[in-house]
């Protein structure tokens, strides 16, 4: 069995474990600057993109995939616009196929969400998937990501979102120590030297362009979710050379993520589950309100929140946390429950019993430092997602889909609370227009998404496919975000894809159901 299981890591608030960081040769400890030996290009030109070898990484939960990769960073520019600037350090790992005596000759390159998720701790998921069955695969950590030099770690961040389990999740107070965590997170990294605004996806994009090269790659498989579905259009429209296959999960189209979009694609996930609920006659039996319950408990949490002191879901002391409407909203976003509990779980919470939200609301306070490349999220979405928009903006895009629901629970963005004054704060340049582009392309490609995602609505998907002409589209029932791990026949469609891309066998989806809700006796 493996050990790792797929959780939903919010930008936020990532439920992070300490790291026993491993540096490359010459490297800091995280968040630290870029190593002393970090070469310069001299005036006028920027140092070329090389491949370095070194130890993998020291992970905190051993990785047996690591134990046969080959590893080591690559080296590219900090800023590509500022020739002579300094360079950065991506850690690269590239994990060799299962049955290396007929491997195929193009591996895949995987592009992890967030952003800012530790990229590694996703290998479990992948080979468990079958990414590497027949060839190999690759592994780098996005620009700031752990175990890279400078590592964009903000434990100021990471010990905000320990104690904001006991706030009320859009509260005055929380707010004022969010801020004053991402203001001292910018000050401590600027002092450093990071260049904040060079932290975006188009550089992410010319990483994976070089890494390739560095590689002596003639070509590749590119595989992404989330915010790795963006980052892999963004390369096919600026890089297409050497993608042989292009496949997406769970999407987060480029030309249309801003923060106001997030309201919208939860409401999608959201209704879709409601929905599913309703054509399952034990579910619709026992919850035929399920909509009404939902929006009544977020009003009563807000008007009313409750103080409890819980024991998080690992064990331990207990702690005091706070449930509101608010809360209530971004626990169902990051999936705790489970999408086949949450009918239940409301039901519960509607009779007086909180104890599922509590717990999954405590799980927070259990977090560790330094693993989550806070600097990364924020730079990439106050650069891309916030620009030519506002809170207002942000609100109404809320008032559109829970015309019922508080005014105080709609004004903050799904995952990212308090979003545009952080922004403010980070102060990077506007990137939205550079950005905010559609990717048209005729490489073969493969658009997988999940009913059940309340991350990244599914219908989305539609106009990112309808401009790559030589795409598949699969929409997986009962599933949420990242479906390929999750999904036996995501993993066989994907799987026959990479075999045959024009040509994908797709006919397990048709046979695909969601689980069935549970049920509890009245």
């Amino acid at each position: 069995m493996p050990k790792h299981t797929l959780t939903a890591v919010t930008a936020a608030a990532a439920l992070v474990c300490l790291t026993a960081f491993s540096p490359l040769p010459g490297g800091p400890a995280p968040g630290g600057t870029a190593s002393p030996d970090s070469r310069s290009a001299g005036p006028g030109r920027a140092a070329p993109a090389r491949f370095v070898p070194g130890p993998c990484p020291k992970t905190p939960e051993p990785i047996e995939a690591l134990d046969d990769a080959r590893c080591g960073y690559l080296e590219v520019p900090e800023n590509r616009s500022r020739p002579g600037g300094r360079t950065i350090r991506l850690a690269v790992a590239v994990i060799p196929a299962l049955h290396p005596a007929k491997p195929a000759q193009d591996p895949v390159v995987f592009m992890a969400g967030g952003p800012g998720a530790d990229t590694f701790d996703d290998i479990p998921f992948l080979v468990d998937s079958g990414l590497n069955k027949d060839r190999d695969l690759i592994i780098m950590a996005q620009r700031g990501n752990l175990y890279d030099q400078p590592n964009l770690a903000c434990p100021e961040v990471d010990r905000f979102n320990a104690q904001a389990v006991g706030l009320g999740y859009d509260s005055q107070q929380a707010e004022q120590l969010m801020l004053k965590a991402v203001k001292d997170c910018r000050g401590r990294l600027t002092a450093q030297g990071v260049d904040l605004s060079a932290y975006n996806t188009t550089e992410n994009a010319a990483d994976f362009a070089d890494l390739r090269k560095a590689l002596n790659l003639r070509q590749w498989n590119v595989y992404g979710y989330s915010y790795g579905s963006n980052l892999a259009l963004t390369y096919l429209r600026l890089h297409p050379e050497g993608i042989r296959a292009f496949a997406i999960d769970s999407i987060t189209p480029p030309q249309h993520v801003t923060l106001p979009w997030t309201w919208a694609s939860t409401a999608e996930g959201i209704d879709n589950i409601i929905e599913a609920c309703a054509a399952q006659p034990a579910c619709k039996d026992r919850y035929p309100d399920f909509r009404r319950m939902l929006t009544e408990q977020v009003r009563r949490l807000e008007a009313h929140p409750l103080t409890l002191n819980v024991e998080p879901p690992g064990g331990g002391k207990p702690v005091t946390v706070v449930l509101d409407g608010g809360a209530l909203l971004n626990l169902i976003v990051a999936f705790s429950p489970r999408p086949e509990d949450l009918p239940a779980a409301l039901d519960e919470l509607a009779a007086g019993n909180p104890e599922r939200f509590a717990k999954a609301r405590a799980a927070g306070s259990v977090q560790k430092t330094g693993e989550f490349a806070h600097g990364l999220t924020q730079s990439v979405v106050c650069g891309e997602w916030a620009p030519g928009y506002s809170e207002t903006d942000v609100l109404n895009a809320g008032r559109k889909v829970y015309p019922a629901w508080p005014d105080t629970v709609l004004a903050e963005v799904p995952q990212l609370p308090f979003q545009y004054p952080a922004c403010r704060i980070w102060d990077v340049a506007d990137r939205a227009a550079a950005q905010r582009v559609p990717t048209v392309s005729s490489v073969p490609s493969l658009v997988i998404s999940g009913t059940f995602d309340v991350k990244t609505g599914a219908s989305w998907a539609k106009d990112v496919a309808r401009n790559l002409s030589r795409s598949t589209s699969v929409l997986v029932p009962g599933i949420g975000h990242w479906v390929v791990p999750q999904s036996p026949c995501a993993q066989s469609v994907l799987a026959s894809f990479f075999a045959r891309p024009t040509a994908p066998d797709t006919k397990c989806v048709d046979d695909v159901e969601p689980k069935p809700f549970t049920i509890i006796p009245e």
